[in-house]
C-alpha cells in the first residue's frame, strides 16, 4: 500500500542541477536513507566551467553511496583515495567521526557527455557514528544482477534483498536495488523490510492502478508486497531497511546529537578537519 508520494525538488548547486527527494517535511528518512539526490540528467559540453565541481567539504555520522547511470565523477578523499566512478559502480564513503572529499567532473569536462546518477546518504547506527572514516570502491562484479525473460533487469547495489547480498559492506540492515523495466514488464517488491520506498528515475510505472513518473518517490506502508508494471521503459530504484532512529541534518553533517553537529561546524570553521591530499587548495566554507 502506498503511504506517501514525494516529488523531487529541483535545486541548482551552481551550474549543476539535482532533484532532491529526501529529506522533506513529509518524510525525513526511509530506513537508514536520510538524503537522496538525483544528479541530472544533464548534458555537458566539453570545457564547461569548474564551478560545476563540488569543492572539498566535510561530513560526519553517515555513509555516502554514489551510483551513476551515465557519466563519470572523480572523488578525492582525506583518507588518501582518488577514484573515478563509472556507470554501474559504487563509491561507498563512511564519514564516521569526520572525513572531507571533493567531487570533480574532469572526464566530462574534457570530452563532454551526460551526467545522470544518484547520491544517497545512509545514516550510521548510533554506536558507529564516531567510527573511523573510510572509502570503498566496488565494480559491477560485486553487485549481483538478475534478468527475467519478461523484461526485468535488476542489480542489487547494496544490502540484502531478493535472496541475494551485495558485496558492498553496509552498517545496518538495508537494501538498494536498480530495476530496469521494459514496457509491460511486471516486478514485485517483497515485504521483508519495515521501511520501503521506490524512486522512479526514468519513464513511468503503474502501482495500485496509478501511474507515476520520473522524479517521484513512493513510500510504502509495511506488511504487504508491492507490484509494479512498466507503463513505458522505466528505471526504478528500490530502497529502505530497518530504521536507525531520529537524525539531525545541518549542511553536510548528520548526527543523532545536535551538540555533535555544532562541534563539527566549529571544527570545519576553525580548519581542524584535514582536506584531501590531492585536492587541498580550496574548500567550501561553512554557510
Amino acid at each position: 500500500m502506498i503511504d506517501l508520494v514525494l516529488d523531487q525538488h529541483r535545486k541548482d548547486l551552481g551550474g549543476f542541477e539535482v532533484g532532491r527527494v529526501l529529506p522533506q517535511a513529509a518524510r525525513r528518512m526511509v530506513g537508514p536513507f536520510v538524503f537522496f539526490d538525483h544528479m541530472g540528467p544533464a548534458q555537458f559540453q566539453p570545457g564547461f566551467p569548474r564551478n560545476v565541481d563540488v569543492r572539498p567539504h566535510p561530513h560526519i555520522g553517515l555513509s555516502t553511496l554514489s551510483y551513476l547511470f551515465e557519466g563519470e565523477m572523480t572523488h578525492r578523499y582525506s583518507v588518501g583515495s582518488e577514484v573515478v566512478i563509472q556507470p554501474g559502480e559504487v563509491n561507498w564513503m563512511t564519514a564516521g567521526r569526520g572525513i572531507t572529499h571533493s567531487e570533480r567532473f574532469e572526464g566530462l569536462r574534457a570530452h563532454g557527455g551526460r551526467m545522470n546518477g544518484i547520491q544517497a546518504w545512509i545514516a550510521l547506527p548510533k554506536e558507529l557514528e564516531e567510527t573511523d572514516p573510510g572509502f570503498w570502491h566496488h565494480g559491477p562484479e560485486d553487485l549481483p544482477t538478475y534478468e527475467s525473460p519478461d523484461g526485468l533487469w535488476a542489480r542489487l547495489v547494496a544490502g540484502e534483498a531478493f535472496g541475494a547480498k551485495s558485496g558492498v559492506r553496509t552498517s545496518s540492515p538495508m537494501f538498494y536495488v536498480h530495476w530496469a523495466l521494459k514496457a509491460g514488464a511486471k516486478a514485485q517488491l517483497p515485504a521483508e523490510y519495515p521501511e520501503r520506498a521506490a524512486y522512479v528515475a526514468a519513464g513511468e510505472v503503474e502501482v495500485e492502478g496509478r501511474v507515476f513518473h520520473e522524479g517521484q518517490m513512493l513510500v510504502f506502508a509495511p506488511g504487504q508486497p508491492v507490484l509494479f508494471t512498466g507503463v513505458t521503459d522505466a528505471i526504478v530504484m528500490l530502497l529502505g531497511g530497518e530504521p536507525v532512529g531520529e537524525r539531525f541534518i545541518d549542511w553536510n553533517f548528520v548526527s543523532s546529537s545536535k551538540d555533535r553537529i555544532e562541534q563539527a561546524k566549529a571544527d570545519w570553521r576553525a580548519g581542524r578537519m584535514k582536506l584531501p591530499d590531492l585536492d587541498h587548495d580550496e574548500f567550501i566554507p561553512l554557510p
